[in-house]
């Protein structure tokens, strides 16, 4: 039976995400990516880039965006890198275009290129599916709701019926299964770090595989945070623009509030970095329900790892560890 980790002596700010057969980690210092290959376990680290202390990407609110961005860069450069170093039998050939693409480029611009197409294609399914599609549908209920504030909330509710849906049923995907259980990995192991336990199989095995810190919660904080931020704006811009009232219910107005959200999406990420970065550095009962959400998800987005993801877990997180104790301190 899984027990829960109930014993953490500090936080840490390492963390990572599920690559193919293995785990990529973020350390204050390097990163790591480590895959169980055909010749066994693979580390590769590389220096972190830190922003310089006056940066304008260290301000709140706005390091957030920064911080969304990196991670998708960097987490789509590893989850390719993953991909050439998993076993064989998990790689597929490359297409013509992609032969004939890299032929075109070299290969370092071909990388870039790859890694900029797959961010963009990321991001804007992202953004067409948990937010343009809600707009659309829910704009349609604006000939009958004429309260901002439960229009918002029905397009908040269409948005959580389509996020849920999409995690069931991409936890349902057989090759996702084990993408998920090295997610599990990945917490169990940062869990018993957090513990201040021996990194071993059999002390790893013991920890939960629900973090309140994932990426997965923030996801989710982001679709409440949206809610409010969309009912907030768009009641100031309908009474900053009386004249937009007249248009209620037409084509022109429910694109134009589309636009007018779809801007407001980097305040939204703003907020929600904040929030989660206050959350998990304490720990009260406040702090407790706004994880709680975010804790039940992973039980679709994680799975128990067996040992040998066990082991793919420490050897991410030790590759990783700062020389100067407690420097990862959260």
């Amino acid at each position: 039976m899984e027990k829960q980790q109930c014993c953490e002596k500090f936080k840490t700010m390492i963390g990572g995400q599920a690559l193919i057969e293995g785990i990529m980690m973020r350390g204050p210092d390097k990163d790591a990516i480590v895959v169980r290959g055909k010749d066994g376990v693979s580390i590769e680290t590389s220096p972190r880039k830190k922003n310089p202390p006056k940066s304008l990407k260290n301000l709140p609110f706005i390091r957030g965006v920064f911080n969304f961005f990196d991670a998708q860069v960097v987490g789509i450069k590893a989850l390719l890198r993953s991909a050439d170093l998993a076993p064989e039998e998990m790689q597929e050939e490359p297409s013509k275009f992609d032969q004939w693409l890299e032929e075109k480029l070299g290969n370092e611009k071909f990388q870039q290129a790859v890694v900029g197409i797959a961010v963009a294609m990321g991001l804007g399914l992202s953004i067409l599916l948990f937010f343009l599609l809600p707009m659309v549908i829910g704009g349609f209920f604006d000939r009958w709701i004429h309260n901002n504030l439960a229009l918002n909330l029905v397009e908040g509710l269409i948005r959580m019926v389509i996020f849920l849906a999409y995690m069931f049923l991409v936890s349902r995907m057989q090759e996702m299964k084990r993408v998920f259980a090295y997610h599990g990995a990945e917490h169990k192991t940062i869990r018993c770090y957090e513990a201040g336990l021996p990194l071993t199989v059999e002390n790893v095995r013991l920890q939960t595989r629900l973090h309140p810190r994932c990426g997965t919660s923030f996801l989710l904080v982001v679709m409440v945070i949206s809610i409010l931020v969309f009912s907030v704006a768009s009641s100031a811009l309908l009474a900053a623009v009386p004249a937009l009232e007249a248009i209620r219910g037409t084509l022109g107005y429910r694109l134009l509030m589309i636009a007018f959200k779809l801007l407001l999406l980097p305040i939204v990420v703003g907020i929600t970095y904040e929030i989660n970065r206050w959350a998990g550095r304490h720990d009260n009962g406040f702090t407790k329900i706004l994880t709680a959400p975010g804790m039940w998800l992973q039980n679709f987005t994680t799975n128990e790892p067996d040992d040998s993801m066990i082991e793919v877990g420490i050897a991410a997180v030790e590759a990783v560890l700062p020389e100067q104790e407690g420097a990862d301190r959260w």
